[in-house]
């Protein structure tokens, strides 16, 4: 996957960097590698990045959680029977699909980018903490639209993406979608008992 090319050398060389990271790894990405990928003149890396490497990685990391928190009312407007449950099992299936489709060779880069040891400074851990934060307020907002006590939806939305990351890493060690599907399973009744009725 590529950044269109109506998006300036900037904002494909952060796409670019948050699609190598999901594959690679921080430690593995290059900067030669994310310039080539966002079809950009190398030198335009330094003018846009003055930063260098963890400025770049860290706003890819920042973009990825932006996307994921922007993805949650896509899922919410595509249920038929909105649901806590149904919402966590859409979210489930888009990895089910993309695993599917194209291998088990990618995963979400916010996850990678926390635990690869390369990214370990304070500005990359306030990168991945807000990414985090990014996707799981609008999904605790979500879920209170659903019928969630407000004062339990942000503890709920932490279980749904921590149950998310975990499966897709299980999927990518496994080479199968069943974490997934058992995840989605053992998680979407008690996700709809927490709805108010």
């Amino acid at each position: 996957m590529t950044a269109p090319r109506t998006h300036g050398p900037r904002e494909r060389m952060v796409f670019a960097a948050a699609q190598l990271i999901r594959r690679d790894g921080v430690g593995a990405t290059g900067m030669r590698d994310i310039a080539a990928r966002a079809e950009a003149p190398r030198g335009s890396l330094q003018h846009y990045f003055p930063g260098g490497k963890e400025q770049v990685v860290n706003e890819a990391v920042s973009w990825a959680g932006r996307y994921a928190g922007k993805r949650v009312d896509h899922y919410l407007a595509a249920l038929p029977e909105p649901s806590p449950g149904a919402l966590f099992a859409a979210m489930a299936q888009q990895w089910i699909d993309e695993f599917e489709s194209t291998g088990f060779r990618t995963g979400c880069p916010v996850a990678a980018a926390t635990v690869d040891s390369t990214a370990s400074t304070p500005s990359a851990r306030a990168a991945t903490a807000s990414a985090f934060t990014a996707w799981t307020t609008p999904l605790a907002t979500a879920l209170v639209t659903l019928g969630v006590p407000a004062e339990r939806a942000p503890a709920l939305a932490t279980l749904m993406v921590s149950a998310l990351e975990g499966a897709i890493l299980l999927c990518r060690a496994h080479e199968s979608t069943a974490p997934l599907t058992t995840v989605t399973t053992e998680l979407t009744p008690l996700l709809d008992a927490a709805a108010r009725p």
